[in-house]
């Protein structure tokens, strides 16, 4: 039965990873990662898009994996959410291997957009050249692989188990009840 849960979680927390590193694909061939000025745009998509991957993974592998639970065990709240919690803990370990693999080999130039983006916004809204210049360098030193690596399994995880914590309301079940035996017969 656990060697059954475990391939439930990994099936959908890769299923959820692939699904994110398409979206990346298609706004890098879309431009939204290619141009300061649309990296904005890019993220709200990404957002909104990857909620709902996020959402119908979180969903689909719940419901699945509740169907590996007999009928007659409940499979309540805490089940479903830790049922929840390991999709996300997979999804977020192979979105983070597929993350490096698109900032550091696909779309190289991704951080150095990121950057440009900020410091626009930077200018907008009024700081000296002398605050924007050591918050670029603050910025740059955060930007390092390892440390992006990092927060993105932290954010991934507290995002997902947020997630995890809604879905998980709405796939519980009760155990079902066991048959009666027949009302004994009267002498």
């Amino acid at each position: 039965m656990v060697a059954g849960a475990m391939k439930t979680y990994v099936t959908y927390g890769v299923v959820w990873a692939l699904a994110g590193a398409l979206l990346n694909l298609a706004l890098f061939f879309t431009g939204f990662h290619s141009s300061p000025e649309k990296l904005q745009t890019g993220q709200w998509i990404a957002l909104a898009i990857g909620l709902v991957i996020g959402v119908t993974c979180l969903l689909l592998g719940t419901k699945a994996r509740r169907q590996e639970v007999p009928a007659t065990e409940a499979f309540g709240y805490g089940r479903a959410l830790g049922a929840g919690v390991m999709i996300v803990l997979f999804a977020t370990l192979f979105g983070t291997v597929l993350q490096y693999v698109y900032a550091n080999m696909i779309n190289p130039n991704l951080q150095e957009v990121a950057v440009q983006a900020q410091i626009a916004k930077w200018e907008a809204a009024g700081m000296s050249s002398s605050q924007m210049e050591a918050a670029e360098g603050m910025m740059r030193k955060m930007s390092h692989p390892a440390l992006q690596a990092v927060f993105q399994i932290i954010g991934g995880m507290l995002f997902g188990t947020i997630l995890a914590l809604i879905t998980s309301a709405f796939v519980k079940r009760p155990a079902a009840p066991l048959a009666e035996p027949p009302p004994a017969a009267a002498s």
